[in-house]
């Protein structure tokens, strides 16, 4: 029965899927990874195959908006035949998460292949903080990598900024200008607490979205919009620019009760909520039938029932996830 709906037990229709496709990235964010990670086994990770079939059932569940994550996406050996096979499957929205240092080589192929939009992280624009907070990272490969995306010709291209208090956030007005410079948006992020880091403590940096509006707010007066990204972000435009300015906020201004994605992820599980460790084993699923993916619809279908409510994040730093971002997506 092709476009069905995925609801949960809240009335929330579930259109988005967060697809991860490794777990590795040749960047070591300090709040999303470990600088020494260990990764997953091959045999752990979903086959290019696998993702497919599981992208393409959720289609077939009305599944409206799909987005490519990691790790990082663009080091998965192959990657362009997964986009190319997910982007014939007729998506109102197909996007990518990337830190964007392969975007210099890959970008024209990306939206040939027929990937819409990119968001890309950008945390800073001092080449030395740059290096700091990625810790394997080159800032000049980014910028490179953001005029590739852009000269590609992207329906869609949006930075993404962890914002850091004391690490990044005199940094705002900065990325601010440097979006309306090159004519993208930006969404500014609160770092969530996943995984056991020993670089900061994610208590004392947490820096809130009403802390980076206000910051912005005084050289910009931000206007409150109601368009809608398919996503968590809450938007606001600029008088004199046409690029929107976004803040997703899982402490400050729970997004829950319009929650509407899943993720799936590197090694198939289906997980519910990024706050929470609801999930369900589909690679399991996938390999008990190879065949058919009658199964794999059911499972998915009852899944929904698993969702929470709501997450619950604490602003003191405490850690209640103990996987790291790098496991999840984005």
């Amino acid at each position: 029965m092709p476009n069905a709906k995925l609801t949960d037990r809240f009335g929330r229709t579930v259109n988005y899927v967060r697809l991860s496709v490794t777990d590795r990235c040749d960047f070591r964010c300090v709040y999303c990874m470990a600088e020494e990670m260990t990764f997953l086994p091959r045999e752990q990770v979903l086959t290019l195959e696998e993702i497919a079939r599981v992208a393409k059932t959720f289609v077939s569940l009305g599944t409206e908006k799909i987005r490519l994550t990691g790790g990082e996406p663009l080091v998965r050996r192959d990657i362009l035949e997964l986009v190319k096979e997910i982007g014939g499957y007729g998506l109102r929205d197909f996007a990518m998460t990337t830190n964007g240092s392969q975007l210099p080589t890959m970008a024209e192929r990306l939206r040939k292949a027929g990937l819409k939009r990119l968001n890309i992280s950008l945390d800073s624009l001092d080449a030395e903080k740059f290096s700091r907070i990625t810790r394997t990272g080159k800032l000049s490969q980014v910028l490179d990598g953001i005029d590739a995306a852009k000269e590609a010709g992207f329906e869609g291209i949006k930075l993404n900024a962890v914002v850091m208090k004391g690490g990044n956030d005199e940094e705002v007005p900065e990325l601010v200008e440097f979006a309306r410079k090159k004519k993208v948006d930006i969404t500014f992020i609160e770092e969530m607490p996943l995984g056991e880091i020993s670089d900061h403590d994610r208590g004392e940096v947490l820096c809130t979205s009403d802390e980076v509006h206000n910051i912005i707010s005084q050289r910009h007066e931000l206007v409150p919009t109601t368009e809608d990204s398919g996503g968590p972000a809450r938007y606001y435009r600029m008088s004199d620019s046409d690029i929107r300015v976004g803040f997703i906020s899982p402490h400050s201004h729970n997004f829950c009760s319009t929650c509407n994605r899943v993720r799936v992820t590197v090694e198939g599980r289906l997980l519910l909520c990024l706050g929470n460790e609801h999930s369900v084993d589909l690679r399991r699923v996938l390999r008990s039938h190879p065949e058919a993916d009658d199964k794999l619809r059911e499972t998915i279908i009852g899944a929904m029932d698993l969702k929470p409510e709501r997450h619950h994040f604490s602003s003191e730093g405490d850690v209640q996830i103990l996987r790291f971002m790098n496991m999840t997506g984005g």
